[in-house]
């Protein structure tokens, strides 16, 4: 599985960004998927996932300012994200879990400024 992550950028505090994340293959329906972020000197946390079934969990940090959703006709997973703040700035990677196998996207920059 490939995975292809857009939609990062420069935004100002308050605003919206939608993140997308294009996988590859025949199997999309059956993943897992999440977005995890990075901000520097930081370790990678989760932000939110949402499973085959389309089962949404989300960190205490982004609960009812993100939205993670999924169209599986796309192969293609969204994090739509409201109400920014400079510290949601990091660097996120779209992840995968099929089958018990692992797969990363390359990572977006997102940058609030404030």
């Amino acid at each position: 599985v490939q995975l292809q992550a857009s939609g990062g950028g420069l935004v100002q505090a308050g605003g919206s960004m939608r993140l997308s994340c294009a996988a590859s293959g025949n199997n999309f329906v059956y993943n897992s998927m999440a977005w995890y972020r990075q901000a520097p000197g930081k370790e990678r946390e989760l932000v939110a996932s949402i499973t085959s079934g389309g089962t949404t969990t989300y960190a205490d940090s982004v609960k009812g300012r993100f939205t993670i959703s999924r169209e599986n006709a796309k192969n293609t997973v969204y994090l739509q994200m409201n109400s920014l703040k400079p510290e949601d700035t990091a660097v996120y990677y779209c992840y995968s879990d099929l089958w018990g196998n692992h797969y990363w996207g390359q990572g977006t920059q997102v940058t609030v400024s404030s």
